[in-house]
């Protein structure tokens, strides 16, 4: 999932749902030490477990809703996101707020920008096509379940 990034040049990465911190560990060990990692996370349980689990000063953990990561940013003078990585279940939001997350999402990342997702389903995809100039797509079968990945990236826009 994380292999495409170029972390050499990642100054800002926000998680959507980072739970007990699986995807938080591998991103803080890609990490350059100038960086930092937004989690947010709508169960202040995982984030409380998060930040007593995770004693690093690059991550920022959040409870709140990944539809205001822009505010959230700000709030932590983030600038825009260098990449994004969501396990969030697209398949089980509406339709709007699907559409609505999505365009927050395009809007947090920097004209080079990276919408990565693992998915069980491929609901994410069409959102992605609308979204970035490009969309590859794996799958883990390694994964329990077995996901979907998909790597966007150059969020449409840009001028």
């Amino acid at each position: 999932m994380l292999a495409p990034v170029d972390w050499s040049h990642i100054h800002c990465v926000v998680e959507y749902g980072p739970g007990t911190g699986i995807f938080t560990h591998a991103l803080l060990d890609r990490l350059p030490c100038h960086a930092r990692l937004l989690a947010i996370d709508t169960s202040a349980a995982f984030i409380d477990h998060l930040r007593e689990a995770t004693p690093d000063g690059r991550l920022i953990a959040v409870s709140g809703s990944a539809d205001h990561v822009r505010r959230i940013m700000a709030e932590h003078d983030l600038g825009q996101a260098d990449c994004i990585i969501s396990g969030l279940p697209f398949s089980t939001l509406s339709p709007e707020k699907a559409v609505r997350l999505m365009d927050v999402s395009r809007r947090s990342l920097t004209p080079q920008g990276m919408f990565l997702a693992y998915q069980m389903r491929k609901a994410v995809a069409p959102l992605l096509s609308r979204n970035f100039a490009t969309v590859e797509t794996g799958f883990e079968w390694r994964n329990m379940p077995p996901c979907h990945l998909y790597w966007a990236s150059s969020p449409l826009g840009f001028s």
